[in-house]
């Protein structure tokens, strides 16, 4: 992991982006953790949001093991719900709804979007690794076709330069894999990489934490930010952190029944051995009390 404790740059705010579709797990708390870290370092305030945006797997209980985890971890924020009842009345995404829905309406007046009723199992079968082939790009379907997603189209071939915490400038190009990626899911709902280019810009993040396996997404992000214009987000400076990873080498994750840290706490288990554990995760054997602490040994190891 780079070195957080040599970072000298200053930022205004970072964000912690927890979704609620189930209760938190080790990796989360790196993450977070980095994040708690990086704001202390940069002097960066702290914003707390849940995406919520996927209706069907959002639940009031994985949202109070948001503030229940980010509490008993002892990671405080500066900007954000405090409660269940908080997140819902002010700080839900679906707030936000009339701002997401502007974008999609911009992208669609000018020709960036197109609909499309492909299901995961007809792209499987077209024969192309998974990748998404463009099958619906050119049938003009219109916007309010049922079951219908909206793609942008990304034919147009942009070179992304990405704002790196060591202060380099990565040139790419948005991976195959990500070609005319979903910006308005079937249900109508703005999907993940539209939601959050315009929450990191509505709230005024200028540091964006995250794992490595959302490296697709941030290009994602970058690609989508130039269609929509929003020159501010390209002044958004990232830093992806490696992953906590399970014996077998898969990342942990909530569908692959990652030990929860809320199972952590009701086995009576401390602060620091969750910090600990996720220091040995890490090839690192050193005991860590507070997020710090950890930080500290693995800049350290």
């Amino acid at each position: 992991m780079q070195n957080l404790v040599s970072i000298s740059q200053k930022f205004n705010k970072t964000r912690i982006a927890p979704t609620p579709s189930g209760y938190l797990h080790l990796g989360n708390v790196l993450s977070f953790a980095v994040t708690a870290a990086l704001g202390q370092q940069t002097g960066a305030n702290i914003l707390l949001r849940i995406d919520d945006l996927d209706r069907t797997r959002a639940n009031p209980q994985f949202i109070q093991d948001i503030f229940d985890t980010l509490n008993f971890l002892e990671i405080t924020w500066d900007e954000g719900p405090r409660s269940v009842e908080e997140f819902e009345d002010v700080w839900s995404q679906v707030h936000r709804l009339d701002m997401y829905n502007q974008a999609l309406q911009q992208l669609w007046d000018s020709g960036q979007v197109f609909a499309c009723t492909c299901s995961r199992a007809q792209i499987d079968a077209a024969g192309t690794g998974g990748v998404y082939p463009g099958t619906c790009r050119n049938k003009h379907l219109p916007p309010n076709t049922p079951n219908a997603a909206w793609r942008l189209d990304t034919s147009l071939q942009k070179n992304l330069t990405i704002k790196t915490l060591a202060g380099e400038m990565l040139e790419t190009a948005l991976p195959d894999d990500m070609h005319h990626f979903i910006v308005r899911k079937k249900d109508g709902y703005p999907a993940y990489q539209l939601a959050s280019v315009i929450d990191d810009l509505h709230f005024g993040v200028d540091l964006v934490v995250r794992g490595h396996d959302l490296w697709p997404s941030t290009l994602a992000q970058h690609y989508l930010a130039s269609v929509l214009g929003t020159s501010p987000f390209e002044n958004i400076t990232f830093h992806h952190h490696p992953l906590l990873v399970q014996p077998n080498g898969n990342k942990l994750s909530k569908s692959a029944g990652a030990t929860s840290v809320k199972f952590l706490r009701d086995e009576g288990r401390s602060t620091g051995y969750i910090y600990t554990q996720i220091a040995k995760m890490m090839n690192v054997n050193k005991q860590a009390q507070s997020f710090n602490e950890l930080i500290t040994i693995i800049n350290e190891a």
